[in-house]
């Protein structure tokens, strides 16, 4: 039965045609600095996100003036700002004239005291491949889930998903998906995004193929009768797009992504899914610092090519996720489903993706079902709680059920009795 579906399913991709235009990448900002002026405790006001939205007060008119006075000192074009109040700073994005060095610039800039940090945008990249997508209806054939594609979900037996969803399914847990744009309307997403905000600039939000796919890996709607289950299919996305879709894969950089983690910073998501990898960031690791302070749960996609994992799995905290079927990045890095999974495509379509990308989006979904039963949990010992599987083949890294039960005391499926274990009585 398993193998048909899949079969049926790769047919059903071969005979569609493509979901929809790609949207044209953004000017890459390849030389553009970010200028950081503090924002005095004062004028400290976390209830927009962005300069339209902002106070307009005595403070920011003067940071605006010591902003265009080191932009004329420097020959450097102010092309925009943004308030970023979860690190109490304005950041403004500057272009260096043509034939400036970017680097003498930001050491000038980062020896003035006027300056909090000047730093230079960085590209990173999605660490998720998608294939073709298959014919929009409903693929495959009927699972015992009551959705057609769920026996070929590659999490769905190793994980027992169904099971699970007697104890948990992300219930109003918030997941920010900082990736491209997300189909909203798609049938299998239908009534799942709460918030949908576009941080690109120079473009309207749309809906990509990437975002979509990891969106759907962790909420897709559970029992419709259609397409695939999520890991927490009751978990509420946040579909905050820093990254687009581009001929060579799908990028962002760091001011549009440190813009779309101010957001859901402010905004009260609970966990961060960033399945995208790029070099070492200031601003990004000074905002991934803020949210584990604040206990959200940040989960990042290992990038297979660097010896580090790259950032921001490579950071202390953060959930670094891998395909199950990659090497291993360390001892911390979880292995997760991140290849052949059927997942929510644009143009109300399904299709197999693979990499780490989807890895972390399982994790995500699996720290929303943790969150619906135990959210008060530290991350240190949310860490300390996971199980690594063992067995049999297919291994997926993750042992859910012995998880669950370990955190939480409570699991629907085939658990070991916890009785004596610490983790499921602690706070």
């Amino acid at each position: 039965m398993i193998r048909w579906a899949a079969m049926m399913l790769c047919l059903l991709f071969a005979l569609a045609g493509p979901a929809c235009a790609q949207a044209a990448p953004p000017a890459a900002p390849s030389h553009d600095i970010l200028l950081m002026l503090h924002l005095p405790a004062p004028h400290f006001r976390a209830d927009g996100y962005s300069g339209a939205s902002y106070r307009d007060d005595a403070g920011r008119q003067a940071r605006q003036r010591i902003a265009a006075a080191l932009a004329r000192e420097h020959g450097l074009q102010m092309m925009e700002d943004w308030p970023m109040p979860a690190l109490n700073v304005d950041c403004y994005r500057m272009r260096p004239a043509a034939g400036q060095d970017p680097a003498a610039v930001l050491a000038a800039l980062n020896r003035d005291n006027r300056v909090a940090w000047a730093q230079a945008i960085q590209e990173f990249s999605a660490q998720g491949g998608t294939g073709a997508p298959g014919a929009s209806g409903t693929p495959g054939t009927s699972g015992t889930s009551g959705d057609p594609l769920y026996r070929v979900q590659p999490a769905a037996a190793p994980w027992q998903l169904e099971q699970l969803r007697k104890s948990a399914t992300g219930r109003k847990v918030l997941v920010a998906v900082v990736d491209s744009g997300v189909e909203t309307t798609h049938p299998d997403l239908a009534g799942q995004v709460t918030v949908q905000e576009n941080f690109v600039d120079g473009q309207s939000y749309v809906a990509e193929a990437h975002g979509t796919a990891v969106a759907g890996v962790i909420a897709a709607r559970a029992d419709n009768g259609i397409g695939i289950a999520g890991i927490a299919p009751e978990a509420r996305l946040m579909a905050l797009r820093a990254c687009w879709q581009a001929d060579s894969g799908t990028r962002c950089n760091s001011f549009t992504l440190a813009k779309a983690i101010n957001y859901a910073l402010l905004h009260n998501a609970q966990v961060i899914n960033l399945s995208l990898s790029g070099p070492p960031d200031r601003l990004l690791q000074q905002l991934v610092g803020v949210a584990q302070a604040r206990g959200i749960r940040v989960v990042g996609a290992i990038d297979p090519a660097r010896s580090d994992g790259g950032f921001p799995a490579n950071s202390p905290g953060v959930f670094a996720v891998a395909a199950d079927d990659a090497p291993r990045h360390g001892g911390q890095c979880l292995l997760a489903p991140g290849r052949d999974v059927p997942t929510t495509m644009p143009g109300a379509r399904w299709g197999m993706v693979s990499g780490s990308s989807y890895a972390a989006a399982h994790v995500s979904g699996m720290l929303a079902l943790i969150g619906e039963l135990k959210p008060q949990l530290s991350g240190e010992r949310l860490h300390e709680g996971i199980v690594r599987s063992s067995g049999p083949a297919p291994l997926t890294g993750i042992d859910l059920c012995a998880t669950i039960m370990r955190i939480t005391g409570k699991c629907s499926c085939a658990c070991p009795n916890p009785s004596s274990d610490k983790l499921a009585r602690s706070p």
